[in-house]
């Protein structure tokens, strides 16, 4: 059996990637692929167990560098009990940010050491790179204004102010251009069917 497909999606707070993770696991779907949808921090008991403590609380709960070593803690166990076991099953697995948004609210944006942020990545992800991430890129402001006006109870993240979330913008541009072989920038402007477009017109060359 042949492994699976693996895409990741990251961006900034608001820039729609949820609903279009649904969309396009719908759309796989459709296709005929087996399609698991699962997000980050999170996937798996001990990195939903996790992620309470990392979404919850004061902007400044945790260090960079505490926070860096929690997201891995959580990414860790969703690799070993969600994402290997059904790439290894054929499956195609779609999550919901991934190891780019350790890289870019901890490392770029976050101030903990690029070179710790690639060592972690190294040992805990290791070959198992996306084979696709799609960054979608909004203006800061906006996608701050839409994550608050949604935000039902913690807002842990959205609270860190606008120009950490502009320097995560920056960040995730930045790591676009760091890995061109697997990262799309996808303008997240216009309409939910607008986005839609460009996500299939980055994802249909790996159908094929």
């Amino acid at each position: 059996m042949s492994r699976g497909r693996f895409i990741t999606f990251e961006g900034g707070e608001g820039t729609g990637k949820s609903t279009q993770v649904a969309l396009l696991v719908d759309r796989l779907g459709a296709r005929g692929r087996d399609v698991i949808r699962t997000r980050e921090p999170g996937g798996s008991p001990g990195g939903e167990a996790i992620r309470s403590l990392v979404v919850s609380g004061s902007a400044d709960r945790w260090s960079a560098r505490t926070e860096l070593l929690l997201m891995f803690a959580a990414r860790s166990d969703h690799l070993e009990r969600t994402i290997r076991p059904a790439l290894e099953a054929g499956q195609w697995v779609v999550c919901d940010r991934f190891a780019d948004s350790s890289r870019a609210y901890q490392g770029l944006a976050g101030g903990a050491e690029t070179a710790f942020v690639e060592a972690l990545d190294a040992h805990v992800v290791g070959t198992n790179q996306p084979d696709l991430t799609l960054i979608f890129d909004l203006p800061a402001e906006v996608g701050l204004e839409r994550a608050l006006a949604r935000a039902q109870g913690d807002t842990r993240f959205e609270s860190k102010g606008l120009a950490f979330h502009q320097n995560l913008r920056r960040a995730f541009q930045t790591i676009a251009r760091a890995h061109p072989e697997r990262c799309r920038l996808i303008d997240a402007t216009g309409s939910i069917d607008d986005v839609q477009a460009r996500v299939w017109a980055a994802v249909e060359p790996v159908l094929e």
